[in-house]
């Protein structure tokens, strides 16, 4: 049975291994998957790993690859967005998503730029809300704290998400992270998901770097219309 070796995002990782298992069915071949932050991912394939296909949480990274001749082909397969979400116990009830973020006693927990899309996708974020109210987007540039998909982060425990887990711990009030994640985070008692407007929010393209002939009939296969049906199940598209 050939076997792909594949880098993806983190945050794919709960619609992953099924659809994986789905493809292995269809296809008689099998996947082993290895998940982090895209940037960092794109880091490794760029000093020398040998992957068959890369799936990235941005388009920048796969297109890096593309330009250097690292990858053969580049394709956007599903999208995402940002939700925040808020410790139930430390942010009012009645306060909005914005109202949440220009709070001054609010200390508000993101991924970290150019290792983790997310990341980069947030200051994205605080630039749009810059443009419309001055001073806001700059201040949360400045005082936003990267906690998490960095080189140097400290692990999520197994089994926590990492929103849930950084407001439960007191490391931030509030947390900037992928809608994707919004409906196992509302399972959470103790946290609240906020909805960002979309006149703000930002939309995050999901790229897949096929490096590799072998890896085309996966790459067509996450092309397919019952895989982007499966991804906007699990809150993607």
């Amino acid at each position: 049975m050939t076997t792909l070796k594949v880098l993806a995002a983190g945050s794919l990782r709960p619609v992953w291994q099924p659809l994986m298992e789905s493809f292995r069915q269809s296809s008689g071949i099998k996947v082993l998957t290895d998940f982090g932050p895209a940037g960092l991912l794109r880091q490794r394939i760029e000093q020398g790993e040998r992957v068959d296909l890369f799936a990235s949480a941005n388009l920048a990274h796969p297109q890096s690859l593309l330009a250097q001749g690292v990858a053969q082909r580049v394709e956007v397969f599903t999208y995402n967005r940002l939700c925040l979400t808020v410790a139930k116990d430390r942010v009012a009830d009645d306060l909005l998503w914005l109202d949440v973020l220009r709070h001054p006693d609010v200390r508000v927990g993101t991924s970290t730029p150019h290792a983790d899309p997310s990341g980069d996708y947030t200051w994205q974020l605080f630039d749009n809300i810059e443009k419309t109210h001055a001073g806001v987007g700059e201040r949360l540039r400045q005082t936003a704290l990267p906690l998490v998909g960095g080189p140097h982060s400290a692990a999520v425990p197994p089994g926590e998400l990492a929103a849930a887990w950084l407001v439960r711990s007191g490391q931030c009030e509030a947390f900037i992270g992928y809608a994707s994640y919004a409906r196992r985070l509302a399972a959470c008692a103790d946290v609240r998901v906020l909805d960002i407007a979309q006149a703000y929010n930002v939309r995050a393209e999901y790229a897949f770097a096929q490096c590799h002939e072998r890896a085309a009939p996966l790459s067509q296969f996450l092309l397919t219309t019952a895989v982007r049906e499966r991804l906007r199940l699990e809150g993607f598209g």
